[in-house]
């Protein structure tokens, strides 16, 4: 068996912790991965991984020449890429996933740009708001709304994901338009449920240096934010989505934007992809692609996109307050 495909078989399942894993990484099946680790344990007489059936784990033996595999395996990819850059041209199939909402309302509208200038590139995009583990399930890159866990991953900052409130003109004029963040505690509140990660069940606006947080009450909790503002459309209450999500509807005036006296709540949003020396072309012309679309120098919106509600920000002043009914 060639010697580099049996090292990048045993770095793959020494990093995914299945042969299973490795393969479906690598095109290959699960037995033939365990058949190139085999080879690698005969010809060095040592055993690298404990097989179990939940995990395989490093031996002592086989943390040492995973470190060297690496090695190799980068220096041997750096020596490809060398060549490779002189000719290539971004080509294949690239893995991304993205969070529903975002790849539905904004991604999937974009994406023309990129695939017009990359013919040769076939997307492969799976969007979950489950925060997929890029090397073990085989993503090239992911784009990641929220708070970031320490990895080993590049993060490139996007345009933050600012979330505007909103409801339907039949749905105030039955119950009140809330004047002030709080008063949202007296309304129906459609949240949003994180399914695959523990997420504070608030909503947060900031009122000059004043940070003012809301338990959202209601009936309705979703998943997919594209289900929380068709409810909102009718009339069942007020919903926190992102502002390009929200652009059709507002636009069409199908909801109308609230509290827009005070500053919304804004997530940060990343581009995640593995730190490697010899990027492949595709991965490299998407990332700028990616930064050039949805960067802090674009705000976040590509030609053609539809323009957002933006919250102008009035002068403070004295409001009366109003009680809505709940």
């Amino acid at each position: 068996m060639d010697k580099l495909t049996s090292m990048t078989v045993f770095v793959k399942t020494a990093e995914s912790g299945s042969f299973t894993a490795a393969a479906r990484m690598l095109a290959m099946t699960p037995q033939m991965a365990g058949k190139h680790v085999d080879a690698l344990e005969k010809t060095l007489g040592v055993r690298l991984l404990q097989r179990s059936t939940r995990k395989h784990a490093l031996t002592e033996a086989g943390r040492a020449y995973f470190e060297a595999c690496r090695r190799v395996l980068e220096e041997a990819a750096a020596a490809d890429a060398v060549a490779l850059a002189q000719t290539a041209h971004p080509q294949g199939t690239l893995r991304v996933t993205a969070p529903v909402a975002f790849g539905a309302f904004r991604l999937a509208h974009e994406i023309k740009a990129f695939l017009a200038d990359c013919p040769d590139v076939k997307i492969d995009l799976v969007l979950s708001d489950r925060q997929f583990d890029l090397l073990q399930d085989g993503f090239d890159v992911a784009f990641r709304i929220g708070a970031l866990p320490d990895s080993q991953l590049v993060a490139r900052a996007l345009a933050p994901y600012r979330l505007v409130p909103c409801a339907a003109p039949a749905y105030l004029a039955a119950h009140g338009t809330p004047a002030h963040p709080r008063e949202l505690s007296q309304h129906v509140c459609l949240d949003y449920a994180f399914d695959s990660f523990p997420a504070p069940q608030t909503w947060i606006f900031k009122d000059d240096d004043t940070q003012i947080e809301v338990e959202p009450r209601g009936q309705l909790r979703s998943n997919d934010t594209r289900a929380l503002i068709a409810a909102a459309e009718a009339g069942v209450g007020i919903v926190l989505a992102g502002e390009p999500n929200l652009a059709p509807s507002v636009a069409a005036g199908r909801l109308v934007p609230l509290l827009e006296a005070y500053a919304a709540p804004v997530r940060p949003m990343h581009l995640l992809y593995a730190d490697r020396r010899a990027q492949a072309p595709k991965q490299r012309a998407f990332v700028a692609w990616a930064l050039a679309c949805f960067g802090e120098a674009g705000n976040g919106a590509g030609a053609g996109a539809p323009a957002s509600p933006r919250v102008r920000r009035s002068p403070r002043k004295p409001r009366a307050s109003r009680t809505p009914r709940s």
